[in-house]
Parts: structure tokens; sequence; C-alpha cells
């Protein structure tokens, strides 16, 4: 039995973010965590090839990128893709989610990554592949490695997987019939009493939690208000100096627009989520300085904050924005702003 893995220019041991443009390209060996995956499969199996992409050309080349690296995977003979495992890395996170749900769709090969919950490319597979749940950085490598392995066989010999909590992977949406020697009434009494007992239990119906962000009180005097301009439409100078992603954002943004009253001519767009030809033609149209502007002119608003902000919201994790949030927030605290016009697209 066959596998091809697939890796970015890190784990494929070929460079860091210098190579990040590197395009796919398939070497017929096990590389970077693809060996270690061999080991634990031993001769049940074997890695017949790692293919090797970076991530900023399949982020910015989707559609080439997948259409070369699935002409690999289909000559490979594989009867299973592995990818990664990319924790909570946003950019690798889109490129295993979305080469592994293709590769489970279109060619119809069992295909299984492995991520952290909050890496963006989790909902971008979960519903096609298998995604084994791992931690946040690559130091769980030994932990996650196994869980893949093992469930990996489960798939080659066509051996039904468990449920989520048995062999590690995140749940799919899917309704399956489970069987129990309880009917329903006995387990959900069951679990209330140990609920009022403060003892620990495992709920049949997991629910979404949702961030509870109170609303801050609102400005008293408009007319007295410095407001700042911040954006996660990735509205950027010219040649985007800081190589700010454009998908699945590390990081974000800060320049200097005083003495300008637009980013029309000097400010187009980098985000990969939209058509970019209307705001790159004015990109006040996704932030909109221009306007800020006329209300200082008409007394509304006191003045506008000389700096502004910018990232992607395209793929970046909830971690990522909470800490671009609290990065920026903090500044503007510091500098008196009394309130922010934040754009997305």
């Amino acid at each position: 039995m066959k596998i091809v893995y697939y890796v970015n220019q890190f784990f494929g041991q070929i460079g860091g973010e210098e190579k990040a443009g590197t395009p796919p390209q398939y070497v017929d060996k096990a590389v970077g965590p693809a060996g270690g995956f061999q080991t634990l499969i031993k001769d049940e199996a074997q890695v017949v090839g790692t293919i090797i992409c970076g991530d900023n050309y399949f982020n910015e080349h989707k559609e080439v990128a997948l259409k070369e690296i699935l002409a690999m995977v289909k000559d490979s003979g594989a009867d299973l893709f592995v990818a990664g495992p990319a924790f909570n890395a946003g950019r690798y996170g889109m490129a295993c989610a979305q080469v592994s749900a293709a590769v489970q769709k279109e060619l119809e090969i069992p295909a299984l990554t492995g991520m952290y919950e909050e890496n963006p490319g989790l909902e971008e597979a979960r519903s096609e592949a298998y995604v084994i749940k791992t931690g946040d950085s690559a130091g769980t490598m030994r932990k996650a490695l196994p869980l893949m392995a093992a469930l990996g066989l489960k798939l080659l010999k066509k051996v039904a997987p468990g449920l989520p909590s048995e062999d590690g992977y995140f749940a799919q949406g899917r309704r399956v019939t489970v069987f129990s020697d309880k009917r329903g009434s006995v387990r959900a009494v069951e679990m209330l009493l140990k609920r009022l007992a403060e003892e620990p239990f495992v709920t049949e119906l997991p629910m979404p939690v949702f961030d509870n962000v109170p609303p801050a009180q609102a400005i008293a005097d408009l007319s007295k208000a410095t407001i700042a301009l911040v954006t996660s439409g990735g509205i950027v100078p010219l040649g985007n100096p800081d190589r700010i992603q454009s998908a699945s954002a590390q990081k974000w943004g800060k320049y200097d627009i005083s003495g300008k009253k637009a980013l029309k001519g000097d400010f187009y767009t980098i985000h990969g989520g939209y058509d970019p030809v209307y705001a790159n033609a004015y990109a006040d149209r996704v932030a909109p300085l221009d306007v800020l502007y006329e209300l200082k002119e008409e007394g509304i608003i006191g003045d506008v904050y000389p700096y502004f902000y910018t990232t992607t919201g395209t793929g970046t994790s909830v971690a990522s924005s909470v800490a671009f949030g609290k990065e920026i927030g903090k500044e503007l605290k510091e500098a008196g702003v009394s309130g922010v016009l934040l754009t997305s697209t």
C-alpha cells in the first residue's frame, strides 16, 4: 500500500520563509515528518513520495498549485494521502486543508491531516478529510504523529474509524448510529446527577462556545474625538513593504497617513478573499480615509489619527486576531485615541 505525504518548505527541509514561494515538487522518498510517519507504520505500507510546496506559493496560486499537486498524487498511485500536521500555522494549515479535501473529493483517495483547533484550515477540511487534533506547535509532533499513523492504517485497511473521541480526530458533522446498553433517558439522568454532584461527565451533544465581547461605551462627544482607521481588508502601501500575507495573516502593518486625505493612488489590497479590482482602483472603498476627513471638516469628529493599521482577515486564526487587536488597541489607547473605525471587506 502506497502513501504520499505533503509538507511545506520548512518541514520539507528546503528552507524557511525565504523559500515560501517554492512551487510544488515531488521527492520519491519520505522527507521530514513523513519519515516519522513511516517509522510508526513500519512495513505495513510505504511512503513512496513527499510533495513539498511553499506556503506562500500555495496560498497565492491556489488553483495552479492544486492542479499540480493533484496530478502528482494521481500519478503516484497512492492509496492514502497524508498532510502536515500543520499545528496552528495558518498558511500551512490552509494548504494542508485544501489539498486534503481536494484529494478526498476529486481523486476519492482517503486523506488525513492534523491541526490545532484554532487553525483556520480546520473548517476547510474537516467535512471531507480526517483531521487529527494536535497541539498548537511543532513541539507536540511526537503526540500527533502516532495518532495520525494509527488512523492512517485504519483508512488503508478500510477499517471504519472509531468515534472522534476514540481516534483523536475532529468531528466531521456526520450523524451515525451508535448502540448503547442504556436508553437515552437513563443516560441523560445519569449525566444530570453527575453535573449536580460536580463530578466529571462527557456530554453526548457538545455545544459550540462563542466569545462574548461586551460593547464599549459610546463616545460622549464625537466633535472632540480622535478617530483611528483600522481594517482587515488588506489595504497596504503599494508594493506591500511589510509583506503582510494575503491569507492567514501572521502580522499587521502601521503606516503614516499624516497629510493624506485619501488612500487612493498610494495604497492597494493584497487580500486573498475578494475581487481586488475596485479596491485597487480606490482603496478608500475598503478603508474610507476620505470619509473620515469629510466628517472632520464638517465638525462631526474632532480629528483623524495620523497612523493607519491594517491586516488581512481571510483565514486568520482567532488567536492571531485577538493578539492583533490587543497589540493595536494598546498603541491606540496609549496615544489617546477616542475611537476606531474598523472596516472589513
